[in-house]
């Protein structure tokens, strides 16, 4: 449906533009006044007794209440597996002329594969692939999937499609393979309590001035630990903000299956609370973003404890148990720890998927059948809208609570959302603030990363041809350089174009339209490594009059990148609204580009097309 082209900056809100014409004489021009209804949209998936989708529902089987207060539903509309999903061509430009526009159909499910090899052990990777190669081996017509892969960066290994061979071969190729975490304690076998003890004994010995040899250093390596957590918690939140801000522009649900063991934990919130975040750990507000910024995509997150049934290291045969004999309190300690940090684990996995409609799957071997579940689960679903009853944006979280009439079924939805304004401005409240010598995150710098997904918040075309006819000794004015390559380069023009309707302004009283803007281009070599830069951020004044004409044309910019001779290298090309925070990227390799034919004359220097007031 053409609502979903309105999605507004708040969580699960859709701003529908309503026209009135007011009344007038054949005299006078009509008289056009506009109003906005903010709708939150909830997908619903519905089951019976034996978890089967229960289908055909209507409107009026369903209750809606948010905070207790019953409200009308605006929007209803069912989704099945059946649906049709055929993708249309993808978008095409000229020669050198590229965009980050997805193609995608207006119905069929959307099902999104997240390899977690940053919080899993590599001991369990190889069993994840297998059980997903299992599952591939049978055809889901109807069903698209992506495959992506999360270490301390979210690489996308296939984009979407319905045929299980390319799925297959993306599954089983090198860039899926396990992986060691830089960031678990234990790569091959996680986070296992009571590891720390025993690195130490047999080495400092048991003398009392050993003992407070090994107090020091076992509490050196729990600050490490505590450290290498926060750093998992940051990159996996990163992970996820990166897939909400790519997924944002497709219609529909998205299912996200999410392999991963050893998952950080202190990242949920206490919904019973005030402060649904007072436990959380300094990421609270971070993590707020991400749910919020998956919910306005409709991403539902369906967690898969990649371990499976965990049986506790203290009790493995491996394991000597010579610690145990000096401290005959410790394994009991130890097995009491385990219990807990697998509860808590487990209850992260839990509180991700309830607070974004999904459902968390742990303790079971079977992870193909888990994804069977998602997919049914996933594909076969309700859209209910309504405008809430309290129209004041206060930022608190607003319960939702979904009820049937028919007895004997489940729901599994969105359990609510934070009322922040849709027309304020970003939230950059203290609650985003990094701990101490953490670097914030940055949706620029994310969008700009090597082999991640293009986020399509800002869709934009970039034409990319040579500027230079020969090689050329030196660096473009303005260009900065790693340091490590040398001349001859061959310089080559960027031209961006970004429709208005994705950037937000700014209106003053004195009729001008305030816009702020960053562009770039870096160079990447084919390891990923960045090779040359070029940024610029521009600050746009528009008068009233003009706009019109800017609204036609859209924005316009231009960049010039030198990309050295030898080589193979990579565009990643990038813009970003400094007002919305939202971004857009598209990422080409040179070679794509290097055979068309120069500019006719280099080009001027870049400026925007509306001229700064």
């Amino acid at each position: 449906m053409n609502r979903l082209l309105f999605r507004c900056l708040l969580a699960g809100f859709l701003c529908i533009p309503t026209v009135v014409a007011g009344q007038s004489s054949p005299e006078q021009p009509a008289t056009t006044l506009h109003a906005t209804t903010n709708l939150v949209v909830e997908d619903v998936v519905v089951t019976d007794a034996q978890q089967r989708p229960v289908r055909h529902l209507k409107a009026s089987d369903f209750t809606l209440l948010e905070d207790g207060h019953a409200q009308a539903i605006k929007v209803f509309e069912e989704h099945s597996a059946g649906e049709p999903a055929q993708l249309p061509p993808a978008p095409r430009g000229g020669p050198g002329v590229f965009t980050n526009r997805l193609p995608f159909a207006s119905t069929g499910p959307l099902n999104i594969i997240l390899l977690d090899k940053l919080n899993t052990p590599v001991d369990n990777q190889p069993y994840v692939r297998d059980q997903l190669l299992k599952y591939l081996k049978q055809p889901h017509p109807g069903s698209r999937t992506a495959i992506f892969g999360l270490t301390t960066q979210l690489h996308l290994l296939q984009g979407f499609t319905s045929d299980p061979e390319v799925l297959r071969a993306a599954v089983a190729g090198n860039r899926a393979g396990p992986k060691n975490s830089p960031l678990l304690h234990d790569p091959a076998s996680g986070d296992a309590p009571g590891a720390q003890d025993s690195l130490s004994e047999d080495i400092i010995g048991n003398t009392p001035s050993a003992v407070v040899v090994r107090a020091n250093l076992q509490q050196f390596v729990a600050d490490l630990g505590y450290y290498q957590l926060q750093l998992r918690v940051r990159y996996t939140l990163e992970g996820f903000n990166q897939l909400g801000r790519y997924l944002s522009r497709l219609p529909g649900r998205k299912n996200l299956i999410w392999f991963s063991g050893s998952f950080p934990v202190s990242i949920h919130p206490d919904e019973n609370s005030n402060n649904p975040f007072k436990a959380a750990t300094d990421l609270q507000g971070e993590f707020r973003d991400t749910v919020d910024l998956l919910a306005r995509s409709q991403v539902a997150v369906y967690p898969v404890d990649a371990r499976g049934v965990i049986v506790s290291s203290n009790v493995d045969a491996s394991v000597s148990g010579r610690e145990y004999a000096t401290e005959p309190g410790a394994f009991g300690h130890d097995q009491a720890t385990f219990a807990m940090q697998t509860a808590d684990e487990q209850q992260t996995m839990m509180r991700m998927a309830d607070s974004t409609g999904g459902k968390a799957y742990t303790n079971t071997n079977n992870l193909a059948e888990a994804v069977e579940k998602v997919v049914e689960a996933g594909s076969n679903y309700y859209t209910l809208a309504y405008s809430p009853t309290n129209s004041e944006w206060k930022g608190e979280f607003r319960k939702i609570r979904i009820s049937l009439a028919q007895g004997g079924l489940k729901t599994a939805y969105r359990p609510g959302y934070f009322a922040d304004d849709p027309l304020a401005p970003v939230r950059r409240g203290v609650s985003n603030a990094p701990a101490p010598g953490e670097v914030p995150f940055d949706p620029m710098r994310a969008a700009m990363m090597w082999g991640a997904p293009g986020p399509t918040e800002i869709l934009f075309q970039a034409s990319v041809q040579p500027a230079s006819a020969g090689n050329e000794p030196a660096l473009t004015q303005g260009n900065q350089s790693n340091g490590t390559v040398r001349g001859p380069y061959r310089r080559f023009a960027v031209s961006f174009s970004a429709q208005t309707a994705d950037i937000q302004f700014n209106v003053t009283p004195d009729g001008f339209y305030h816009c702020a803007l960053a562009f770039a281009t870096y160079v990447y070599d084919s390891d990923g490594k960045p090779i040359t830069s070029q940024g610029n951020t521009i600050k746009c004044d528009i008068p009233a009059a003009h706009f019109a004409s800017v609204e036609s044309s859209g924005i316009h910019f231009k960049q010039e990148i030198s990309v050295p001779v030898k080589g193979e290298y990579f565009l990643r090309i990038g813009i970003q609204d400094l007002n919305s925070s939202h971004v857009g990227a598209v990422e080409l390799p040179v070679f794509a580009v290097s055979k068309l034919a120069p500019l006719a004359a280099d080009g001027a220097a870049p400026a925007p097309v509306s001229a700064p007031r």
